[in-house]
């Protein structure tokens, strides 16, 4: 079973039983708000700029159908966490093989590390624009969100929750005073809303907005967040929670389209109307809004709502790089460390863009950092649908063939939009090249995408194929055996700590007479047993010895004799080494009981195990 998601929060939030609905559907809201910040990071501001510069008012209906896809891909992305109890990481490493797991762990980081690259950007020209900081330095300061971060978890996820909902309302005020300032004609806001593009150029900003705005890293945020509520496994209260998750999502989800739409509009009445069409950039709309507005404010807004942004964005951006971290490899290692390791993705190849090319390759980041996102979102989308159309595992809440059905026209929508910005800007990258290694590498790049995007669609439908064939044998002649047989004299059972112990510890009862000697191992995997082994004095190490005792004096109250051996760091080798030490004349493992291509994934340990001991392995399936 996967380590729980978000471990330091999980299930952190009751859920009051008292009959005042409001507090009920209270303790539920502030996971979407998390969410909706990745919708309104510094990423999505370069788009909408150009969208409004250019054409005006002609693209908001853009921003109107990226935000109803937003809407349901959340919401799915919700309904998996709930039902489910793993987020979309975790359900991935259960699904697809171990090989193209890695890949997709990869491409979740380099989207997460793209996403995180726009946000620390975005704070940095913010800060550079009201403060006058240098943008080098503006890049270091970021990394102090990781130690906010790590302040705002330990007071709980509501604290965190309130903190990001404070930015979303300053951000919200600040585009709320812009437009006030600007003045906008809403009819022709209101013809904004009609569906059409004027050129080829429109649709290739309108394919940069959807790709902006529709995130990868906040599905695998959502379906975590979701499970920081402790609610009831019974129908009538998933139910309820998928209920209040909607409502959480729809408001949440509203304000980003707001902040969104506030922006193209701002563009659109204070730089299309001007004659400034080409203003994409965040430095030059900060320049120009105070000389075209009238106010010395609107810049100064302009500024703080973009430090906001990039606040906000960058505590959730870490929060996802340490949920598909855990999710994918089930990686455990110090919760700060990983948090640093997860800005450092970021903040490194931000800084050395920036002293090799200069300051004025930070628009041009922007943009790459967008191109990125779109190649990896296709991998975040589709699975998503595979797993809550999966009526095995969803059960009665598996989504109905009606929504089935949007979702993949969505996820169509959003393949082929976001693929044609990705080939479009890599045929142009091929133009601008003159190194023939490095134009292989983009088609290579390119071809790989492909390979992969029909791999994820097609493996869990074939998946399922394979699990339910039958395995034919041929008839083998059995040779004569004798009816005496010798009783085990030792046992070993590997203990994980799960529910897989109490089958474990069952068949070892069934198998055991009275003299059997017992030897229960257990293997530490924390970080201090990782570097210092048997030394090791943390508390995990603590508290693992403690219930491996628990489980000896159980086998010493039915009178076996039992020895409790600890191993540390690398779970097959110690088990194996174990084993060798001790001479049991059975190993009893724990299975999870999967079958068919999931056993790759599950059956991993015992695979390993029962290649490298020359005693009989039990697998006690649960």
């Amino acid at each position: 079973m996967p380590h729980q998601s978000l471990s330091e929060v999980h299930e952190s939030v009751e859920i009051p039983k008292s009959n005042k609905g409001w507090r009920r559907v209270a303790a539920f809201f502030g996971p979407a708000y998390l969410v909706s910040v990745g919708y309104m990071d510094p990423g999505n501001w370069a788009t909408d700029l150009a969208g409004g510069s250019q054409f005006g008012y002609t693209l908001l209906w853009v921003l109107l159908m990226s935000n109803l896809m937003a809407l349901l891909l959340q919401t799915l992305s919700a309904r998996l966490g709930v039902v489910r109890q793993l987020d979309l990481a975790q359900c991935n490493r259960l699904c697809y093989p171990k090989p193209v797991n890695f890949i997709l762990y990869v491409f979740a980081e380099l989207a997460i590390a793209a996403c995180d690259l726009a946000e620390v950007l975005g704070m940095a020209i913010g800060l550079q624009l009201l403060l006058g900081i240098p943008l080098l330095v503006g890049v270091c300061i970021t990394i102090l969100d990781t130690f906010l971060l790590m302040y705002l978890q330990r007071l709980g996820i509501r604290k965190m929750e309130a903190f990001i909902i404070g930015l979303v309302g300053i951000i919200s005020v600040c585009f709320l005073i812009e437009l006030l300032f600007a003045q906008p004609h809403m009819l022709e806001v209101a013809k904004g809303l009609n569906p059409k593009l004027p050129n080829q150029a429109a649709l290739y900003i309108a394919i940069g907005i959807i790709g902006a705005t529709v995130m990868p890293h906040n599905l695998y945020l959502h379906s975590a967040l979701v499970q920081t509520r402790k609610i009831e496994r019974n129908e009538t209260a998933i139910k309820r929670a998928l209920k209040y998750n909607l409502w959480d999502s729809t408001i949440a989800l509203n304000i980003a389209f707001f902040v969104n739409a506030a922006i193209l509009i701002l563009a659109a009445s204070t730089f299309h109307k001007t004659g400034n069409n080409q203003v994409a950039s965040l430095s030059e709309a900060h320049q120009l809004l105070a000389p075209l507005l009238g106010h010395t404010w609107a810049p100064h807004l302009f500024a703080i709502a973009l430090i906001a942004a990039g606040q906000s964005s960058t505590i959730t951006g870490t929060l996802a790089g340490q949920i598909v971290m855990e999710g994918y490899l089930s990686l455990r290692i110090n919760p700060w460390m990983r948090r640093i390791v997860t800005r450092l993705i970021a903040i490194v190849p931000t800084l050395l863009v920036l002293l090799i090319a200069g300051e004025e390759a930070a628009d041009r980041l922007l943009v790459f950092s967008q191109v990125i996102l779109s190649m990896q979102l296709a991998f975040a989308v589709i699975p998503l649908i595979h797993f809550v159309s999966d009526k095995k595992e969803m059960g009665m809440f598996t989504i109905k063939k009606s929504t089935q059905a949007i979702g993949w026209i969505v996820v169509s929508i959003i393949v082929s939009l976001n693929l044609k910005l990705v080939f479009s800007t890599a045929n142009e990258w091929i133009s601008n090249s003159s190194s023939l290694s490095i134009k292989v590498l983009i088609v290579l790049v390119e071809l790989l995408i492909i390979s992969l995007l029909i791999y994820t669609i097609i493996y869990p439908l074939i998946a399922k194929k394979i699990q339910s064939k039958p395995f034919i044998h041929r008839t083998i002649d059995l040779p004569n055996l004798s009816t005496e047989f010798e009783v085990f004299k030792k046992i070993a059972i590997a203990l994980d700590y799960t529910d897989t112990d109490s089958n474990s510890i069952k068949h070892a009862l069934r198998l055991a007479p009275k003299d059997t000697h017992i030897i229960l191992i257990h293997i530490v995997e924390s970080a201090s047993a990782r570097l210092l082994g048997n030394n090791a004095h943390d508390e995990e190490t603590i508290r693992d010895k403690a219930i491996l005792q628990e489980y000896a004096r159980f086998f010493e109250d039915r009178g076996y004799s039992t020895s409790a051996v600890l191993g540390y760091n690398k779970r097959v080798q110690e088990i194996v080494r174990i084993v060798k030490e001790t001479q049991p004349d059975l190993l009893i493992l724990g299975s999870h009981g999967h079958k068919g291509l999931h056993d790759y994934l599950y059956g991993e340990t015992i695979n390993q195990v029962r290649h490298l001991i020359d005693i009989p392995v039990f697998i006690a399936k649960s």
